[in-house]
């Protein structure tokens, strides 16, 4: 099986990651927040790794940094919409501190690459 070169990306990994860390926490999620904060989580993660895989593929620099910083909003959406979740009390302390550092770790690699990608070739 061919592996595509975003697929080698550690910031995609890690992107990825998020997500499936994302979709088994909204599983426990109220059943009322299904299109509202479920929806919004995981179209969210799922935002990051695709525009972190499409990006990858752009050839001017200008467009492939347009689509990480995409990416990079899109992690800030997620921790706005976390921060919110666990107001309200859907996710432990525990949950909200691991998912916050994953977050946090993804933004810094995620400004990194783009500083990156600001550099010609």
């Amino acid at each position: 099986m061919y592996t595509y070169s975003f697929e080698k990306l550690e910031v995609w990994k890690l992107a990825k990651a998020l997500t499936i860390e994302i979709y088994g926490l909204t599983l426990q999620y109220p059943f009322d927040e299904k299109f509202l904060l479920v929806s919004q989580m995981r179209r969210a993660s799922i935002s990051i790794c695709s525009n972190l895989a499409e990006g990858n593929y752009r050839k001017t620099h200008a467009d492939r940094v347009r689509f990480i910083t995409i990416a990079y909003s899109s992690t800030l959406e997620l921790l706005n919409h976390l921060i919110i979740s666990y107001e309200l009390g859907f996710v432990t302390i525990e949950k909200y501190t691991n998912v916050r550092n994953l977050i946090e770790e993804l933004t810094a690699k995620v400004n990194a690459f783009s500083i990156a990608q600001k550099k010609p070739e």
